[in-house]
């Protein structure tokens, strides 16, 4: 038995923050020292950041990480650490892990497949290293091997996957094995989504076991910067057996773990299904270095599970962590004093509130009341307290803005949630400013405002006036107005431009008004894993979607206006998602729904949408900064592109229209 340990850090970095980048890579070192590791690996472009964006088209970025690279390193005494970073070379730019080996640089390993699909664009940036090459750059006028290396540290053998390298058929890791790999490093900047932690579980298991290697996979942490929120997903692997795995969404700065793994053991097993070549060194592309690992003494490692994944729904608990920790990481990176909400007592407004609250809660839970204010430390006068209330107090200000086309039961609703949840709450009545507007177009058109005539202006002008006065607010408190739009209005432009989409953050952007309205009934009977259930809910839960835009006497209902939220949910990923025709698209909906509705009233929801969503790009491309929590996401910026202007589908909603739907059965309802 030869035992070796091995640490993952996991990362809460900011873009282009070279000090604090720094502070945290010395920090995640020294705790891995702690705990007896030699071995460090540290998540992708963790010295520059991941989300740098076109700055790393900048030579000052390159030479800065350097200069990074090389300080970060005399820190690295007796250690073994891979810290990710962007290296020019020979002309390109490229996406590389450096291993550090007892302050030295022993190398640059370059990134072969790069990441662009759904919110990614590297191949912007950077060029994938070509597979076997390798060369030599100059840092700091030291000769530096680069590309696709193989480290031989006093026998043993470490390799890289680079994020993505993981992901593809033809894996770098399949190479590695005959080159007689040891161990396979895995520095990744791999953005939360729904299902990606079991897709990662699986290639780090997979590949210990295929490979006969141990497996160390390590991630960033947070809202790193601005739209992606990264779970901070580190795990380590032997054989394909789970040793160790982080707590993900951690509110903390880093977190690291650490395993013994039994390098004659993946031996053993690696001779005996075969695979390693005897000179597999002698292609150029083994750099050897003397270091001495340190005795370690053997001791079992467990993986126990954490308790919130084993919970059902997992995708519940995962947007209600996600979406949390984006909150506080937004309003601490951008030194903002808290949240503004206008809280119109609806589904999605309540929800935008609520997971303000519990990114209290939850913080305060991890942190304690200490920790937090030190994660807020541009803050004065924070509570000394682990009252979650309090805290909401002092960061959340909701506001509810009435006309008379609004109910008595969405402000008693309003009022209900901020006063269950602890914000501050003020009541406004606007009707007097709504009706100033109106008059002061009646004064000039020379005639009076009808709803039969001019429906969809009235309805326009009391959100807009909502939004200045929503402004205010947050401009007063120099807090983040929260958009409360959702992906289902995005998709069919069901929103008022500088009216409900008003704020510089919109949480709820990446998610279906479907999905959250079951989210709230499921807070309502159950709560998030380690809270209590929240009845309180059942104000907003229990109501019909309504924007309160037209006269309560016209019997205004969201899915009046649209069509129902749950088969919209179905049309757009089915349309944007799977990229469908409308033809095909009524062709997938129909076995889903036509029990319910009849055939002709589904195409007719497939013809609005499609014409609904090629008009309204154009308000896609305002909406406010949303967060990723799936990779179907409708944000023009990072992932769904669509023309501004186009010819609205009219040949292809001519072929939806002669489309023979005949033989429909009585639908039950609707």
């Amino acid at each position: 038995m030869k035992p070796v340990k091995v640490a993952a850090a996991v990362l809460n970095q900011v873009p282009l923050d070279w000090d604090g980048n720094m502070r945290r890579m010395l920090v995640a070192t020294e705790e891995a020292r702690r705990q007896g590791s030699q071995l460090l690996c540290l998540p992708e472009l963790c010295i520059t950041g991941y989300g740098c964006q076109d700055a790393f088209l900048s030579s000052s970025l390159w030479q800065a990480a350097q200069t990074a690279l090389l300080e970060f390193a005399e820190q690295c005494r007796d250690m073994v650490v891979a810290v990710g970073l962007p290296i020019w070379h020979g002309g390109s730019l490229y996406n590389a892990a450096a291993l550090i080996v007892d302050t030295r640089i022993a190398g640059l390993v370059g990134k072969q497949n790069l990441a662009g699909e759904g919110i990614h664009y590297e191949s912007r940036w950077f060029a994938p290293w070509p597979a076997g090459l390798v060369s030599h750059t100059t840092i700091a006028g030291m000769d530096i091997p680069i590309g696709d290396l193989v480290f031989e540290l006093s026998g043993l053998r470490i390799g890289f996957e680079i994020c993505r390298d993981a992901w593809v058929a033809s894996r770098p890791g399949t190479d590695l094995t005959r080159h007689a790999v040891d161990l396979i490093l895995n520095p990744s900047a791999s953005h939360f989504a729904f299902g990606k932690h079991a897709t990662r579980e699986r290639f780090v298991l997979e590949g210990s076991r295929a490979f006969h290697v141990g497996y160390v996979y390590t991630n960033l942490l947070g809202n790193e910067s601005g739209r992606a929120i990264y779970d901070g997903d580190a795990m380590i692997a032997s054989n394909g057996k789970m040793l160790a795995r982080c707590r993900r969404f951690s509110f903390d700065d880093y977190q690291v773990i650490s395993a013994a793994f039994d390098i004659e053991e993946a031996r053993m097993l690696r001779a005996q299904w075969g695979g390693g070549q005897p000179d597999a060194g002698d292609d150029g592309r083994l750099v050897r270095l003397p270091f001495r690992f340190e005795s370690t003494r053997w001791e079992p490692n467990t993986a126990a599970a954490i308790g919130w994944e084993e919970t059902e729904p997992l995708e519940f608990e995962e947007f209600t962590r996600a979406v949390a920790l984006g909150l506080l990481d937004y309003l601490r990176k951008s030194r903002a004093h808290g949240f503004v909400v206008s809280l119109s007592g609806g589904a999605d407004s309540t929800a935008t509130s609520l997971l303000c609250r519990i990114a209290v809660e939850l913080a305060l839970a991890e942190l304690g009341p200490d920790g937090l204010a030190r994660r807020l430390e541009h803050l004065r006068d924070l509570p000394a307290t682990t009252d979650a209330a309090a805290w909401t107090s002092r960061l959340l200000t909701c506001i509810y803005q009435a006309t008379a086309n609004n109910s008595p039961r969405t402000r008693q609703a309003a009022r209900q949630v901020a006063s269950q949840i602890g914000a501050r709450f003020y009541e406004l009545e606007i009707d007097s400013i709504v009706h100033a507007y109106v008059e002061a177009a009646q004064s000039s058109l020379g005639r009076q405002l009808t709803w039969e005539q001019d429906d969809a202006a009235l309805q326009n002008v009391q959100a807009r006036t909502r939004a200045p006065l929503a402004w205010l607010f947050a401009n007063l408190q120099q807090a983040v107005l929260l958009c409360t739009s959702n992906r289902s209005e995005a998709a069919v432009g069901y929103a008022t431009m500088d009216g409900d989409t008003a704020g510089g953050l919109c949480p709820l952007g990446g998610i279906d008004k479907s999905f959250l309205r079951r989210w709230l009934r499921w807070l309502e009977l159950h709560g998030y894993w380690g809270g209590s259930p929240l009845p309180f809910l059942e104000v907003v839960t229990q109501q019909t979607p309504t924007a309160e835009l037209r006269p309560q006497e016209a019997g205004q209902t969201d899915e009046g206006d649209l069509m129902p939220y749950d088969v919209l949910a179905d049309i757009e990923r089915t349309a944007i998602r799977d990229r469908r025709s409308p033809v095909e698209v009524l062709l997938e909906i129909l076995p889903l729904w036509e029990e319910r509705y009849s055939r002709e009233q589904l195409r007719e929801w497939v013809r609005r949408f499609f014409l609904l969503w090629s008009r309204s790009q154009w308000k896609r491309e305002r909406l406010a900064p949303s967060f990723h929590v799936d990779d179907h996401n409708l944000d023009p910026k990072t992932w769904c592109r669509f023309p501004i202007l186009s010819g609205g589908f009219e040949r292809e909603l001519r072929e939806l229209a002669a489309l023979d739907v005949a033989g429909e059965s009585e639908p039950s309802g609707g």
